[in-house]
């Protein structure tokens, strides 16, 4: 990493001295879902591409909440780190608002040995050009990396606005003065809310689109534009990434089966789907899941689902 690791560090600090001064219409998402699976070795994670970037990520990507995300479960975050790129994973996902730093502290002792075999992605919650770039100076080091091959506004709709993006010496010029520097490789957005992400999506070619889905519908916004969203992510080649696919745990908790709900989401069309950890036995058993991927029919989509909200209540229909 050496002299490109200076060159880029040399180059944020610059930029930080400077900064101081659709119709709806009829979709088919499960003939959407048959996104072609570039690897699919036996003994290996299927992969997909990830949108218009070029890249192929595994079906299945680490989250960084849960035991990850904890100061005082270090050793155990980093042994499931590791476990997950043992396993064949390729795509993390983090934020620096995750335990407060500490998702990004974990997932950095390994990256700091092993980037090469990451996808890496992480977050700014500030919406400003200056918040950013200290964000994002933090998150490196955190990382112990000199590059982000992801960056993402956190959480549009609550942490932040498209009006705000709009402004001048906003985070998205900050986005963009890091991509020109190669500090990040492709820009991101995410949301709980597809209507949101729509807007987004018409509003700036973002690489890449995180959006909440789960066969409950829990933590998820403004569910009635899920299909306009998926049809216009395809039309921009925004690759799309999946989160809360077991509702945080709660599906789990309740009584459902942790394959189910992962097929359920990868039988639509997303390129991975990030789970947070708490134990290594659950990332195991999660892998195994993504191994056996087989896309579901409507008909099976439908029976999940309503198990779901019943599991879940009526409040997720």
């Amino acid at each position: 990493m050496g002299n490109r690791a200076v060159n880029r560090r040399a180059v944020l600090k610059h930029s930080l001295a400077s900064a101081s001064a659709l119709a709806l219409g009829a979709y088919n998402v499960a003939a959407a879902a048959a996104t072609p699976i570039a690897e699919t070795a036996s003994d290996g994670l299927p992969k997909r591409p990830l949108g218009k970037t070029g890249q192929q990520v595994t079906i299945y990507g680490l989250g960084g909440l849960y035991t990850v995300a904890r100061h005082d479960r270090h050793e155990q975050a980093v042994q499931i780190v590791q476990r997950a790129l043992d396993l064949g994973i390729n795509y993390i996902d983090t934020s620096a608002l995750y335990g407060n730093g500490a998702s990004e502290l974990n997932i950095g002792t390994v990256i700091a040995k092993r980037r090469k075999e990451v996808f890496l992605a992480t977050k700014s919650h500030n919406y400003t050009y200056d918040g950013t770039m200290a964000l994002v100076e933090q998150s490196l080091k955190r990382l112990q990396t000199d590059y982000l091959d992801l960056y993402q506004h956190h959480f549009l709709g609550k942490l932040g606005t498209l009006e705000q993006l709009r402004q001048k010496n906003s985070a998205r010029q900050a986005f963009e003065r890091l991509r020109d520097q190669g500090v990040i490789r492709y820009i991101g957005v995410s949301a709980h809310s597809p209507k949101i992400l729509i807007e987004a999506l018409k509003d700036y070619p973002y690489d890449c689109a995180l959006i909440t889905l789960n066969a409950a519908r829990a933590v998820m916004e403004d569910t009635e534009y899920l299909d306009e969203f998926f049809r216009l992510a395809q039309e921009k080649q925004v690759g799309v990434i999946a989160m809360k696919a077991v509702a945080r745990g709660e599906l789990v908790k309740r009584g459902m089966n942790a394959q189910e709900l992962l097929h359920y989401v990868l039988s639509y069309p997303v390129a991975t789907v990030i789970v947070g950890i708490s134990e290594i036995a659950h990332l195991e058993e999660n892998v195994r899941a993504a191994k056996a991927f087989r896309p579901l029919t409507e008909e099976e989509k439908a029976r999940i689902r309503a198990m779901a909200r019943m599991r879940m209540g009526d409040e997720h229909a």
